[in-house]
């Protein structure tokens, strides 16, 4: 190269971030050594660890002010949140079949087969939303009185998931945009979209549930506008955040993004290929959503015989515990889109370094608020609910399940850095096996004799299990890092530009 070209190279490198400048190292084949490959895991994992704990700390506001509607209000929109989350568990699966074969090609420097697969993807989930979102609004009425549901219930619940679901083609939007530039590697730009989504949904829950009234700040009379929807207004502020973040997604995604964005020539044109690789690598994953959401009804089940105080103990203990888990989730999203872009471009050792690299950066990060959750248990209890009986409760689980968050860890990372070499099936079935063949046969057993307590040993002990699962699959790379190399993430052969 000459001296023009290598200076001009260098500007280059110099105007794009330090992990783009990685992962352009990464196509390229260019060496990274320990603590390249180590920062860039890092700094590929920070914005969705940070993007997931605002999901929650949304969720919690969110929940608190539903709360303030009554017990009635939170109620409804728990007896339909199961089947929300059995929607949306195809969606994602739909969505992860083809951001997989986005971070394989942009790994192989195919970026306008990247862009070729990004639109058959946003074709394929948003057809297949509008499909649920017209079945969803089919079933609405009568699904509360399905699912046993008090009848004071009935109508919150089944208005709730109405609007939910009608939407649910506007609504899968950021989720799929957020995976589609995570597989080319912009994780800042996907979770900074996820937290403004959250904030916003906040702001608009609040104008939408509750109606217009004043309020008093600093001794002064405020007039605040509302609608006074109630439970309905919590499900139309979630769709007006969604419209506003499904917005600047699409904006991003198409007009902004390095690798993304759409150039002249780029055309929809479907490729069997590439839908036939989606649903091998997606099927699984809905599969894996049903069986983990089915298996979550059985686990209710079987802890509501054992009274309120344990009902509410286990639900909001599961609410609580959340916080210990999604900085693994976020870790796991990084894993997939370096699997993944390492796999594109045939680098097998950079793979399984990567692979490792952040299943141990989970265990260590899970490890840490495990720990945390040991020590704060009573206190994170007590931020969620005012009753001492349901506190002890929930804290006493809490603390069994705690010495569990590292082999969750490695479940969760192991998953998403399989999921990046496009292996997807063997996970789900490892899944299946431990939930239905371990956790649920193990609490019915437990929970009759020791309460609560029995059912979160269950949990404990099958997450123990399927850690130990994953990790072996992870570290047998003959069987999912071979065949995955084999083709190289190739689809097409069109030209990296």
């Amino acid at each position: 190269m000459s001296g023009g070209a290598s200076a001009a190279a260098a500007k280059a490198r110099a105007r794009i971030s330090r992990e783009e400048a990685l992962l352009s190292d990464l196509r390229a084949g260019r060496p990274l050594g320990r603590a390249a490959a180590a920062s860039l895991v890092w700094r590929l994992s920070f914005p969705t660890v940070i993007a997931e704990l605002s999901t929650i700390a949304m969720e919690y506001i969110d929940a608190a002010m539903v709360g303030r509607l009554g017990a009635g209000g939170a109620a409804a929109i728990g007896l339909v949140a199961a089947t929300t989350w059995l929607f949306w568990g195809m969606i994602r699966a739909c969505s992860t079949g083809f951001s997989v074969q986005v971070a394989q090609e942009i790994g192989a420097s195919r970026f306008a087969s990247a862009r070729s697969v990004m639109l058959q993807g946003v074709v394929a989930a948003t057809g297949s939303a509008a499909v649920l979102g017209i079945v969803a609004a089919a079933i609405s009425a009568p699904l509360p009185r399905w699912l046993g549901g008090d009848q004071a219930l009935w109508r919150d619940a089944s208005r709730y998931f109405l609007v939910s679901m009608v939407a649910f083609p506007v609504m899968q939007f950021p989720y799929l945009g957020a995976r589609m530039l995570q597989a080319a590697g912009d994780m800042k730009t996907a979770g900074v979209l996820n937290v403004l989504m959250c904030a916003l949904d906040v702001v608009f829950n609040f104008l939408f549930i509750f109606p217009s009234r004043h309020v008093s700040i600093l001794g002064a009379k405020l007039f605040v506008p509302g609608f006074g929807m109630g439970v309905t207004g919590a499900a139309a502020g979630s769709v007006a955040a969604g419209a506003v973040a499904a917005a600047l997604v699409a904006w991003t995604m198409f007009a902004r993004n390095r690798h993304l964005a759409l150039r002249r020539g780029d055309a929809l044109r479907f490729s069997r290929d590439v839908l036939r690789k989606a649903v091998r690598i997606g099927a699984p994953v809905a599969f894996e959503s049903a069986v983990m959401t089915g298996a979550m009804v059985v686990s209710t089940a079987i802890v509501a015989p054992l009274g309120t105080v344990a009902l509410a103990a286990n639900s909001l203990a599961i609410t609580a515990e959340s916080l210990c888990y999604m900085p693994g989730y976020g870790i796991s999203s990084a894993a997939t889109t370096l699997v993944g872009q390492a796999v594109g471009a045939a680098r097998g050792a950079m793979a399984r370094r990567f692979a490792w690299l952040c299943t141990w950066s989970g265990v260590g990060v899970m490890t840490f608020t495990g720990a945390l959750l040991f020590a704060f248990a009573p206190g994170v209890m007590g931020l969620l609910v005012p009753d001492a009986a349901v506190i002890a409760a929930g804290a006493e689980v809490l603390r069994i399940e705690a010495f569990a968050e590292p082999f969750f860890a490695a479940s969760i990372v192991a998953g998403g850095a399989l999921r990046g070499a496009g292996d997807s099936l063997v996970p789900s079935v490892m899944n299946f096996a431990s939930m239905w063949a371990v956790r649920i046969p193990l609490a019915a057993l437990l929970a009759p004799v020791l309460g609560l307590r029995g059912a979160w040993i269950a949990m404990a002990v099958e997450l123990v299990v399927r850690g130990a699962l994953l990790s072996s699959r992870l570290a047998a790379p003959r069987r999912w890092l071979l065949p995955a190399l084999r083709t190289g993430g190739a689809l097409h052969s069109s030209p990296s530009e």
